[in-house]
């Protein structure tokens, strides 16, 4: 073999060569590639080292398998009480399958705008206006559902939608913040109202409870004084007995006393001389004498009229 047979033969091994490191593909995490070979889908390729044949295989379509985000610009959009609106939404959505992505649908970004901006509209059609501002979850929802129904002949999942801006005309945002302000005043109002009646009522009953406490002060004052004019009569009338009983108990001791002695019938004639005595001092009208005295009494007036003669 000459110079030209040797030249030729490396030339042939190093396009030989050249070609295998040509073909030899390394798919990266969360990416996946499409192999087309003539022109016909052959096999999706995974994360790893692949070969594909020169001339005949090709790659068509490298697909990211990570969750992507799209923000579309905002669609006009008209509420149920003929309110027109800007409203913008963003879009999560991630490949779960690169066949159907790169053969289902034609520009499948665009495809979503377009039905996620459809969406919007039918859904936004059936609301009113305040509605919608405080609707947001469950227009994001519905959205969400039907993208996701609509998306998986193309091999996309819809994960989230989200309303990123709700734009009202001026003169209605104008309107909205009037409304806002009143409302704030009326609940400043409100809340002063109660501030003011929740002060009046305690303060009422603070009056209330004072006044029970005052009340339950003087009728306890008035139980103690009843207590204690009750206990000075009780003591009152117990010096009282006592002091009649010792009074009868020294008359009972006199008698036994005088019943000791055995008194003359001059000193018995005396004593009765003595009650008679105070007796007539009284207040009586009638007075009753007894036969002793009266015949004491005889005694004292003949003495008396004897003495008289001499």
């Amino acid at each position: 073999m000459g110079p030209v047979g040797v030249t030729v033969l490396v030339i042939l091994l190093l396009i030989v060569l050249f070609l295998i490191v040509a073909n030899i593909k390394i798919v990266p995490q969360s990416r996946a590639y499409v192999v087309e070979r003539l022109g016909a889908y052959k096999e999706t390729w995974d994360t790893g080292l692949h070969v594909k044949l020169p001339f005949f295989e090709r790659i068509s379509k490298n697909v990211s398998l990570k969750e992507q985000v799209v923000d579309f610009p905002p669609q006009p959009v008209i509420t149920k009480d003929n309110v027109t609106m800007q409203i913008d939404t963003v879009v999560f959505y991630q490949i779960t399958d690169p066949k159907l992505y790169a053969y289902g649908v034609e520009r499948p970004i665009s495809a979503i705008e377009n039905l996620s901006a459809t969406t919007l509209r039918n859904i936004i059609g059936e609301l009113e206006l305040d509605h919608t501002l405080t609707s947001r979850d469950t227009i994001n929802s519905k959205i969400r559902g039907i993208l996701d129904e609509a998306t998986d002949p193309w091999g996309i999942k819809i994960n989230r939608v989200e309303l990123k801006n709700i734009l009202p005309p001026p003169e209605i945002q104008d309107a909205m913040e009037k409304q806002m302000k009143a409302e704030r005043q009326r609940r400043e109002a409100i809340l002063r109202a109660e501030g003011e009646k929740a002060s009046k009522v305690l303060v009422a009953e603070g009056q209330k409870e004072s006044q029970i406490l005052a009340a339950e002060g003087e009728k306890q004052a008035a139980i103690l004084h009843a207590e204690a004019i009750r206990e000075s009569k009780i003591r009152e009338a117990e010096g009282e007995a006592e002091a009649i009983l010792k009074i009868q108990e020294a008359e009972a001791k006199a008698i036994e006393l005088i019943n000791a002695a055995k008194p003359g019938d001059g000193y018995l004639t005396i004593q009765s001389l003595e009650a008679f005595k105070k007796a007539a001092d009284g207040q009586a009208t009638k007075i009753i004498i007894p036969s002793e005295i009266q015949g004491v009494a005889g005694l004292a007036s003949g003495i008396i009229e004897a003495v008289k003669k001499d």
